[in-house]
């Protein structure tokens, strides 16, 4: 790709035209049946991007439609990607969370865990620790989760409502983690954060090795206690 300055991606994470290629790497990066070219214009990419057909050879089906609203819905140029995972052994029980954080195509790894916890709360914890690790950052994150509860508490505004009410719930039950979710949504206040789903064990290399960062951290010996949950239990 040495020498392109335009990315248009058919088929990847987030498929539209790129004007770096750390941010398209990202994109393609393990993404099975990735589909790409570099052009020396964006007017090229783009009449590439509305039939994309690559040289036979390559093991992949020839010509992709592609919507032309793809290319509106790539991310900003400098855009942090995040991958987070977490879970507990026998729920509740120890526990851990991965985290990878990709920055100008740099990849890097964080992970820890606790000896009595919940699924959702490592979830949780995974995102807060990527956040806090990316504190005072001007840029675009997305944080990719395969957890609906994390995603679904941010986007369809619950977390922020369950705090206005005291923390209880639409039906005035306790909402559960309000420690973790008051700390999520400081980290996100005034910044540009994205929360985007991804299905989990399906394949998806940064979320897979985040799940594996995550176990691995659950089954160390001498893990510290998640004070937001043993104390209330």
């Amino acid at each position: 790709m040495a020498g392109k300055k335009f990315y248009a991606i058919a088929r990847g994470r987030v498929p539209g035209i790129y004007d770096n290629w750390p941010l398209a790497h990202v994109q393609v990066m393990g993404f099975p049946g990735a589909r790409y070219k570099g052009f020396a214009s964006r007017g090229e990419a783009e009449a590439w991007l509305k039939e994309p057909v690559l040289p036979s050879g390559l093991g992949i089906p020839s010509p992709v439609k592609v919507q032309a609203a793809s290319v509106a819905t790539a991310p900003k140029p400098g855009t942090v990607m995040v991958y987070s995972d977490g879970g507990a052994r026998f729920n509740p029980g120890p526990g851990g969370y991965g985290v990878i954080i990709i920055e100008d195509g740099l990849p890097r790894e964080l992970s820890g865990g606790y000896r009595h916890t919940t699924n959702n709360r490592m979830e949780l914890m995974g995102c807060i620790v990527a956040l806090t690790a990316l504190a005072g950052l001007d840029k675009p994150i997305v944080v990719h989760t395969d957890s609906q509860y994390v995603v679904n508490g941010i986007s369809k505004g619950w977390a922020r409502a369950w705090r206005k009410r005291g923390w209880l719930k639409a039906d005035h039950q306790p909402a559960l983690n309000a420690d973790l979710w008051g700390q999520l949504l400081d980290l996100i206040g005034g910044r540009e954060v994205t929360f985007q789903w991804v299905r989990g064990h399906a394949g998806h290399p940064e979320n897979e090795r985040c799940d594996a960062l995550a176990v691995a951290s659950a089954a160390l010996s001498d893990l510290p206690v998640d004070q937001g949950y043993e104390g209330k239990t």
